[in-house]
């Protein structure tokens, strides 16, 4: 099969390769509704040695720079109470932690988690988290821009291989907030 985006040797329906997903990802695979059908969610191998950014667009394609997503865990604390979320923004942005996601998430304080915390909570490996398979009570808050993409780079649960995902299913997923400025 070849991706939508980007050049991959080995590219998959994710439902197909469930074994490659880490747990919560193979399960929210496995259990997908919405309108983007899970068969359109394709797994693409990649090397973990390629990780870096400016790497992994050279070598998988320059026009992934435009159309790769980072999902980051925050924690938003007010009055001794701890709230996650995760943040998905264009990998061209950052996320407006202090701004956006603070008021968002009604919180007097907002900062990325601890890598402890982030993998724990997730069940994924950090460098790989995904919007897909996060747990169901927390908010997922997605840049606008992300949704409008055909399809998107974003991790797979692990340091090795990427989904590709089609922008819209991003405002599906469980929790999901479309906010506009999330990423700036």
């Amino acid at each position: 099969m070849d991706a939508p985006i980007g050049h991959f040797d080995n590219a998959r329906p994710a439902p197909a390769c469930l074994d490659e997903l880490t747990r919560p990802v193979a399960d929210a695979v496995r259990h997908w509704s919405g309108s983007v059908p899970a068969d359109r969610i394709v797994y693409v191998d990649t090397d973990p040695e390629w990780a870096d950014t400016a790497v992994f667009v050279e070598h998988y394609g320059r026009d992934l720079l435009e159309a790769s997503a980072n999902c980051v865990v925050v924690a938003g604390k007010r009055g001794g109470e701890t709230s996650l979320a995760a943040c998905v923004v264009l990998s061209t942005t950052r996320v407006d932690v202090n701004g956006v996601v603070r008021r968002r998430l009604g919180a007097r304080k907002a900062s990325f988690a601890a890598m402890d915390t982030a993998v724990g909570e997730t069940g994924m490996e950090y460098g790989g988290i995904t919007p897909v398979g996060l747990p169901a009570a927390w908010p997922v808050l997605v840049d606008s821009a992300v949704v409008d993409l055909p399809y998107v780079l974003v991790g797979s649960g692990r340091r090795r291989g990427k989904l590709l995902v089609p922008g819209k299913a991003f405002a599906e997923l469980p929790g999901a907030v479309v906010l506009e400025g999330l990423g700036v």
